[in-house]
């Protein structure tokens, strides 16, 4: 039987989704021994985003296959049992058919990275939200969305040691709100290369700052080429919001 599951986390304490073979401390590591934990079968747990260290979800999907046929109540409430010392929670569960893939099922993907634009420091926010000092103009970040939205090669908005095999993506949708000092970029595409999202805001917030006009934003696009884009925003302001597999 196969389980899609809906997964919340805080991602500070973390090394990110992916299990590593020196570090127990992942998501998807912690997710399989707390399966085990009830079940007494050894799965392996399938997100649909790799998450950074750092990295938040509001909605990661993950699926896993188990040989017995239990409710879903009954497999969110004890993984979530065996989860209370970890900051996860499996908010969904539901059977799905043996053709669903958490991660190359997914149709779109969908981001929102916060940011707080003020001088003092974060409290409730800490490590939720990147603090930007610097006053941004934000109607200049807004201009620039216009020339990252569409499909665009992303070389220079995609880290050194991504693998993906083409550097071409769509981006579906990229939108800013502003609430003083809240600033909110949400993002939207079937996939992400690596560190892509980060970069990207990374890049409008130094546009934001007055380093370069919206439109130099063409000339970093074309120049498909790592340093010409702006710093890597923190992971600690990003969030993976949710998937759509229709």
């Amino acid at each position: 039987m196969r389980y899609k599951i809906v997964i919340e986390y805080d991602g500070s304490d973390f090394i990110g989704w992916q299990k590593q073979n020196h570090n127990s401390n992942s998501i998807q590591e912690i997710l399989e021994k707390a399966i085990f934990k009830f079940s007494k079968q050894h799965v392996t747990v399938y997100g649909a985003g790799r998450t950074d260290a750092g990295v938040h979800a509001l909605g990661q999907v993950a699926h896993f296959d188990l040989t017995t046929d239990f409710e879903t109540y009954i497999v969110r409430n004890a993984i979530n049992y065996h989860l209370v010392s970890h900051a996860i929670a499996v908010v969904h569960v539901e059977k799905t058919d043996t053709d669903f893939h958490a991660r190359f099922s997914a149709k779109r993907r969908y981001y929102l990275y916060k940011i707080i634009n003020r001088y003092s420091p974060l409290t409730i926010d800490r490590n939720r939200a990147w603090l930007v000092h610097t006053p941004l103009n934000v109607e200049n970040m807004i201009k620039a969305v216009c020339y990252i939205k569409g499909n665009h090669n992303f070389s220079s908005f995609r880290a050194k040691c991504c693998q993906s095999k083409s550097p071409v993506k769509t981006i579906d949708n990229l939108s800013i709100t502003y609430n003083h000092p809240y600033i909110d970029i949400n993002i939207s595409a079937i996939s992400f290369l690596h560190h892509q999202v980060r970069i990207i805001v990374g890049t409008l917030v130094e546009c934001g700052k007055g380093y370069f006009p919206p439109e130099h934003i063409k000339t970093i696009m074309e120049a498909n080429n790592r340093s010409y884009a702006g710093t890597t925003a923190p992971s600690y302001g990003l969030y993976f919001v949710k998937v759509d597999y229709s």
